[in-house]
């Protein structure tokens, strides 16, 4: 986490139904600077869209009443907040999602759960691309619809997000999925650590009739307490069992 702050006096617009999560988020987007409007729906957000020009706008997907894909769609079509960047969040990773982000005119996807710095990048990406655009008169409002019909997993979809929208989400989401899969593979690499360090114990193990130690690989015998912790990743305590108790009680009654 950044001990400066990046992003002095830049406005967000969260939309997320969870209290707990959008605490968690304005905290994260405080500390980079950003000063946070918090709606709890997608009326709320309309709310302050009347009164309020936030830099980026972040929506949750899952929320009741309109969800993030129709809150969206909304904002996409109003000419005077169309050029806002807006930013769907969702724990959802059906293909079909991204058809609809598509639909809606998303400028960018991100899955949960998702780390910080990860998170961050992608809202410097929103706003470099979009102070690039204003700049050089490429901003969203100004590009030509596609109008492009597409069919997928059975229904056909109706795309009018503007070129650059499409790139942008396009690559959002492909960014994600990268993330996905690196932790994925981080997570095999500590899986298959993890497995290398647990001894199983298996076979046929040779044990005393007598004294019940243990002859190990190595040809020594030892007691059955050692064998098992330099075979297994188990703890031992000392204790005694209800039989020796009474044994012991019966010893020290004799004596």
């Amino acid at each position: 986490m950044s001990t400066q702050k990046k992003y002095k006096g830049e406005t967000i617009l969260l939309v997320e139904d969870s209290t707990t999560q959008a605490e968690k988020l304005k905290f994260l987007l405080e500390e980079e600077g950003f000063i946070v409007l918090w709606a709890s729906n997608a009326q709320e957000g309309f709310d302050f869209l009347k009164t309020q020009t936030p830099t980026i706008i972040i929506s949750d997907v899952l929320m009741p009443g309109k969800d993030g894909f129709e809150f969206c769609l909304e904002v996409k079509r109003n000419a005077s907040l169309s050029y806002i960047p807006l930013m769907l969040v969702t724990a959802l990773s059906d293909p079909k999602d991204i058809i609809r982000g598509l639909e809606c005119g998303a400028d960018n996807f991100i899955i949960k759960p998702y780390k910080n710095d990860y998170f961050l990048s992608q809202l410097e990406y929103m706003i470099v691309n979009a102070r690039m655009r204003q700049l050089s008169s490429l901003n969203a409002s100004q590009m030509p619809d596609m109008g492009i019909e597409i069919f997928f997993s059975g229904k056909k979809h109706y795309i009018m997000s503007s070129q650059l929208q499409v790139l942008d989400l396009l690559f959002s989401t492909f960014d994600a999925y990268v993330q996905k899969n690196q932790e994925l593979e981080e997570m095999n690499r500590q899986l298959a650590a993890n497995n290398e360090r647990i001894k199983a114990l298996k076979g046929l193990i040779p044990i005393c009739a007598n004294c019940k130690k243990i002859r190990d690989d190595e040809g020594y015998w030892q007691q059955v307490d050692q064998y098992l912790q330099k075979h297994t990743e188990a703890d031992f305590n000392a204790s005694i069992c209800p039989d020796c108790f009474e044994k012991e009680k019966t010893k020290e009654n004799e004596k």
